[in-house]
């Protein structure tokens, strides 16, 4: 197995003045990897990242797995898809699989 990678091995550049905005819409990368260096350089709580950004803590779990994983590559939404295993949605739960009438697997 490959060893694991962290954000601090890409130069993200980040610092308190150029986490993205609170009012942040559309995802991009670069703004997912500035939010989870920015945790993991300590110029930003887990907490105080969720609530700025509205995301839940499995979320960006979900985003620093995906870079342990497979680099930052691995954060682009049409990478994501390709690495998810089937049945396991972004943020790693189980039984997230959906079916064809677009309803969950294992739901009534």
């Amino acid at each position: 197995m490959a060893p694991k990678t962290t954000v601090e091995q890409f130069d993200v550049p980040v610092s308190v003045d150029n986490l993205p905005s609170p009012d942040t819409k559309r995802w991009h990368t670069h703004r997912k990897a500035q939010v989870v260096a920015g945790v993991h350089k300590g110029l930003i709580s887990l907490e105080d990242a969720c609530r700025r950004y509205r995301l839940s803590a499995e979320e960006f779990a979900s985003w620093q797995r995906l870079i342990e994983d497979h680099g930052l590559l691995g954060l682009r939404v049409t990478y994501g898809k390709r690495y998810r295993k089937p049945g396991v949605d972004a943020a790693g739960r189980a039984g997230s699989e959906l079916r064809p009438d677009g309803t969950k697997a294992g739901s009534s």
